[in-house]
């Protein structure tokens, strides 16, 4: 689709999403992110993938409007755009993420799908879901401890705060920070440092590492719209959204 495009650098893959004003995700360009992947995993001549973005933000989170490109019901969407993203975490190739800017909500998924994140300092992770009234989703609720631990990610999820790319080198969620104009270069880089060696090797080694990860996404997946779908009927989740958008603190009534 003309919203990913797909380049190769010797033996690196280089997928871009470019969905202009702030890289949105929907259903179809998962999907499609999916179909790219699937594909190099059956490129024997494919040993690394690079993941980058166009513009200033790496993915500015989920678009569920149902006035958007997908229509419908957001949580049906929702449903619909987990059951592509578990398809990320079932890929056999070494994903690097470039995160030039903002990673937010499922921008943040994203994120964690992939093995290793080259961040800039401007980069900004956030899991702003609590501050917009409703459970986590795209499986952050099990990749972010995963990867920071239980305490960190507690703190990132309750709070919604905002992390900077400096903050996320400290606490293990980027692997390397680069210049914000050098980050898509320096992920390239990384991903030819893995692509140097034995790509059967590489391979084994990663699904011991990442052994039982995918079932374990598919069930979080399910639980996290479970709660999300009890949620988006509550008062909170429509002031969250209003407040959002507003920019403004949200006026919550746990109701």
């Amino acid at each position: 689709m003309s919203e990913i495009a797909l380049e190769r650098d010797g033996h690196v893959a280089v997928l871009t999403i470019d969905r202009p004003p702030n890289n949105q995700v929907n259903v179809e360009l998962i999907a499609a992110i999916a179909e790219a992947l699937e594909g190099l995993d059956a490129d024997r001549d494919c040993r690394a993938v690079v993941l980058a973005s166009a513009g200033k933000v790496f993915c500015g989170g989920a678009d569920l409007s149902p006035a958007g490109p997908d229509g419908g019901r957001p949580g049906s969407m929702a449903g619909d755009l987990y059951k592509q993203a578990e398809r990320l975490f079932r890929t056999s190739k070494p994903i690097v993420a470039a995160v030039q800017g903002a990673a937010v909500g499922a921008g943040l998924g994203l994120a964690l799908a992939a093995d290793f994140r080259v961040a800039a300092p401007e980069a900004r992770f956030a899991a702003n879901f609590a501050k917009l009234g409703f459970h986590s989703g795209f499986g952050i609720s099990l990749t972010l401890p995963r990867l920071i631990g239980l305490q960190k990610a507690s703190l990132m999820l309750q709070t919604g705060r905002r992390v900077t790319g400096e903050e996320a080198l400290a606490m293990g969620l980027a692997d390397q920070l680069a210049p914000f104009a050098e980050v898509r270069d320096a992920a390239l880089a990384l991903a030819h440092e893995i692509a140097a060696n034995a790509p059967l090797a590489v391979q084994s080694m990663r699904a011991t590492l990442r052994a039982g990860l995918a079932d374990a996404v598919q069930d979080q997946l399910a639980h996290e719209l479970e709660q999300q779908t009890i949620q988006r009927r509550t008062a909170d989740f429509a002031e969250g959204v209003r407040a959002v958008a507003e920019r403004r603190p949200g006026n919550f009534g746990g109701v």
